[in-house]
């Protein structure tokens, strides 16, 4: 048995990302009246308390957000767009788009290399990226031909090396890609982050989470 779960079930349990994502999920929490109590960049605690015993908050990784609210270990959480399109959403409940940690997803390239004309002559593209699914849906809907090549980070370095032609990843100001001499060719959506809550939870503990959902949307009206 899972002591957390067990101790937990009388709680409301939110997963957040450390970073943009968590700076800018506290003002929505404050006015939730909810304060988080540690820091995540100086705490080594994955589990944080908030001025509510009722509520406490997960760290995870970005992508793992959606599923640890699919599978009812967290009752709700924040997770951006390109994170939910790769997830598929299966089991989640996405009723507000929070309209925090907006950026964009897009394809970039070095700058001397010709992505128009390779596009237009039909050339087969090597192109990495973390979002596969949302780069092949992309490529498809166009008619390119693309070899898929997963990474986990960096994406910057596999033009540098000749690794991939192109690369498929989240821009937010664009300073990374200057300084490693690449340019975006073309932004295939804009991102912002989304709530995510789980569907049980949001038919068990309803009577919790919906002021603080309320408080969110509120609060997301205001931003950017």
């Amino acid at each position: 048995m899972n002591p957390f779960a067990t101790e937990a079930s009388g709680q409301l349990i939110l997963a957040l990302s450390k970073g943009r994502i968590f700076d800018d999920t506290l003002p929505l929490l404050a006015a939730a009246g909810i304060v988080v109590t540690e820091n995540p960049e100086t705490s080594r605690k994955l589990i944080l308390a908030t001025n509510d015993p009722n509520v406490r908050v997960i760290i995870v990784r970005a992508s793992d957000v959606p599923t640890y609210v699919q599978y009812g270990a967290a009752d709700f959480g924040v997770a951006g767009k390109d994170v939910l399109l790769e997830h598929g959403g299966e089991g989640l409940y996405q009723p507000i788009d929070l309209k925090i940690a907006a950026c964009r997803m897009s394809v970039a390239v070095n700058a001397g290399f010709d992505y128009a004309s390779a596009v237009r002559q039909g050339a087969r593209l090597r192109v990495a990226t973390k979002f596969v699914q949302t780069a092949r849906e992309h490529f498809a809907a166009k008619g390119v031909h693309v070899d898929l090549i997963k990474l986990y980070g960096s994406m910057e370095l596999a033009p540098l090396v000749g690794l991939s032609d192109a690369i498929v990843d989240v821009v937010s100001t664009g300073n990374t890609l200057r300084a490693n001499n690449l340019v975006e060719v073309e932004t295939i959506m804009e991102i912002s982050s989304r709530l995510v809550v789980n569907q049980a939870a949001l038919k068990l503990k309803r009577a919790r989470l919906q002021p603080i959902l309320e408080a969110f949307e509120r609060a997301s009206k205001t931003q950017g």
